[in-house]
């Protein structure tokens, strides 16, 4: 029982995932259709792009960028900016949680060396600039999160229609974002030059680090041809697998599965309740004209990615999903999933000032998304 509650206590979404789809295959009995709930596509380049990133982060590439673009920082707001942007930016490419998973405990190291009071006084309201920034970036491309990958395919529109819908919100982000970290940068003191030696040890130094440098960017760069239907999705991840298999094995293991698993538990659960009339009526009832609210709102409770997944089976406007899972991200500490990442980290290591870190996060999310939904009403009229 124990290990139950702490299995569901660690992966509560897929727990969710997977209850909602054997309900479901209570009233759906198995049968041929099944095999069309699930987007093989999707999950395919989902895994590979998680395959490269965790491939690229164990030798130490993303440490390795952090840490030469800091050391041309010695200002407190040229901190502030550079560990917030990292973030931003990174996330466009990298996905939000692997940013996050990346830059915050780099970012613990950095601001100790600034002095105890420093410290004490950027910690949160910088971590919490990171989240909402790896937030806000990932939501500009198609391979920034997972919803706008599964969206996209749903979607079927250009990569370049894509930017073009979420270019407005993207840019007004980064010039909130780094107004945020102007004004907060005021108050602080200049901080001493960072010495090369107080850098953490990286895996990067490895033998055939270099070599798996450049496989890891062919594989990514593979993967982007798959988003863009230049190469199909197939041999990218067939290419994935066989050659981190053969060459870099332990990566494997670093997958998140259990977001995949997630995705398929929803992609059964999504295609039962599709085949039954009245729900699905009800569905698209409430959700029909008001896509862009619904999704933002029912992120808040079960965060944007299921979101995104749910509400896809009963609408065909994908482009108000972009939007509203993308904006649906900001606000409550579970809109994103991505955001415990930071979450937990502040609670590990400053575990006496969590109430303090919920309530900065919750009023900055809050405002970020108040902006966001704005501008949305400013670009429908």
């Amino acid at each position: 029982m124990d290990r139950m509650a702490a299995f569901f206590k660690k992966d509560t979404v897929l727990c969710i995932a997977l209850i909602l789809a054997a309900g479901s295959i209570l009233a759906v009995p198995p049968d041929s259709e099944y095999l069309g709930y699930v987007d093989f596509r999707t999950l395919a380049i989902l895994f590979g792009l998680m395959t490269v990133t965790a491939g690229l982060q164990k030798i130490g590439v993303f440490d390795q960028i952090a840490e030469k673009l800091l050391g041309h920082v010695q200002t407190a707001r040229g901190i502030i900016l550079s560990l917030t942007l990292l973030c931003f930016f990174s996330s466009m490419l990298i996905t939000n949680d692997v940013a996050l998973i990346t830059f915050v405990p780099f970012t613990f190291i950095v601001l100790g060396m600034l002095g105890a009071e420093q410290r004490d006084r950027l910690l949160l309201p910088v971590v919490v600039m990171q989240t909402i920034a790896a937030n806000l970036g990932s939501m500009l491309t198609p391979i920034g999160n997972p919803q706008n990958l599964y969206l996209y395919g749903k979607a079927g529109i250009s990569v370049p229609a894509f930017l073009r819908l979420m270019l407005p919100y993207a840019l007004l982000s980064l010039v909130l974002l780094v107004a945020w970290g102007l004004l907060l940068g005021r108050s602080c003191a200049q901080p001493p030059v960072f010495e090369k030696d107080t850098a953490q040890a990286s895996p990067r130094r490895e033998k055939g680090a270099a070599a798996l440098l450049i496989l890891y960017l062919a594989l990514f760069i593979l993967c982007l041809l798959a988003v863009g239907h230049i190469l199909p999705w197939q041999a990218a991840f067939a290419a994935v697998l066989i050659l981190v298999f053969l060459t870099d094995r332990q990566v494997l293991a670093k997958v998140d599965y259990a977001l995949l698993l997630t995705f398929v538990g929803f992609f059964i659960f999504i295609g039962n309740v599709g085949r039954i009339p009245a729900f699905r009526a009800f569905l698209q009832s409430i959700i029909a004209g008001r896509e862009i609210a619904t999704a933002i709102a029912a992120s808040q409770v079960i965060s944007n990615v299921p979101a995104a997944l749910l509400l896809s089976g009963f609408t065909e406007d994908f482009a108000g999903l972009i939007v509203g899972t993308n904006l649906g991200g900001l606000g409550t500490l579970i809109a994103s999933m991505a955001s415990l990442i930071s979450y937990k980290r502040i609670a590990k290591e400053a575990g006496d000032r969590r109430g303090r870190y919920i309530a900065l996060f919750t009023v900055g999310n809050l405002f970020f998304l108040a902006a966001l939904v704005l501008l949305n009403v400013l670009i429908s009229r």
